[in-house]
């Protein structure tokens, strides 16, 4: 449903109205976003993938995680959503971003999960009807039994906090879409929206991604964002940006609006 419009440098106004009527006319929804690695969408889609390998090797069950996907208002859970993309692409973006930026720009225990479905079992995805899921012929497709296995430490569900799935799958997300405000990607809020909502099912009754935020309130999102990062590591940093805007209790929109009136 949704078209990134990407913007480079040279960018004029008459190839940005060309590429605006072209996505309307074959009935999509378009969004305007400034260059960068992967864009908005890719960046957040990203960011939930990963955590839901990272609950993974955590130990966590799987029908855990997609159920907290799920239940968190995403279409569908993070390790199915990896099955669509492909399994074997997943891994190739990572060894890619490995290659251009560096071993500390990925997550190594997620390349190595990837690399033993792809390489260690010919797991791709739903393309090949093997991946983290089975897909047998005439029957619903179920997670791969053989996942278990590959956890070295399985975690006693009775033991998770599943409302705390719920949050890391979402925060996730809502944090990558603020990092995109802060470095200039997306300048409107309404096209983080829609682009959320729309490019990947960022659960719709939020609003959006930033909406999400804006709604929770940004000082109690920042709060919430602070104690997983406590928990679970960097990927949850707040980005100075939202730290400043919780700090004089502004909003993504709030801010938009007043830049609009000046």
């Amino acid at each position: 449903m949704l078209v990134e419009i990407i913007k480079g440098d040279q960018t004029g106004d008459t190839a940005l109205a060309t590429a605006l009527d072209y996505v309307r006319t074959i009935k999509k929804t378009p969004i305007v976003v400034n260059d960068a690695r992967g864009f908005f969408a890719n960046r957040c889609v990203g960011a939930y993938l990963l955590e839901g390998h990272t609950m993974l090797n955590e130990g966590i069950p799987a029908a855990m995680i997609e159920n907290a996907g799920r239940q968190a208002g995403m279409p569908v859970g993070p390790l199915s959503l990896t099955d669509e993309v492909a399994v074997d692409l997943a891994l190739k973006i990572v060894k890619a971003t490995e290659a251009q930026l560096g071993p500390d720009s990925i997550d190594s225990a997620q390349k190595a999960l990837l690399t033993t479905l792809v390489e260690g079992e010919g797991r791709l995805g739903r393309k090949n009807k093997r991946g983290f899921y089975d897909y047998p012929e005439g029957a619903p497709k179920r997670l791969w039994p053989g996942l278990k296995g590959l956890q070295a430490n399985p975690v006693d569900p009775d033991s998770v906090d599943f409302e705390e799935l719920q949050q890391r799958l979402l925060v996730v997300q809502a944090l990558e879409a603020a990092r995109t405000v802060g470095e200039g990607v997306v300048t409107d809020p309404r096209e983080a929206d829609v682009g959320s909502i729309l490019g990947f099912g960022f659960a719709p009754f939020t609003g959006g991604a930033l909406s999400y935020i804006d709604f929770m309130g940004p000082k109690a999102f920042v709060a919430l964002a602070q104690g997983l990062e406590a928990k679970h590591g960097p990927r949850f940093a707040v980005p100075q940006g939202l730290l400043d805007m919780a700090a004089r209790d502004g909003t993504f929109y709030g801010d938009a609006a007043a830049r609009k009136a000046a």
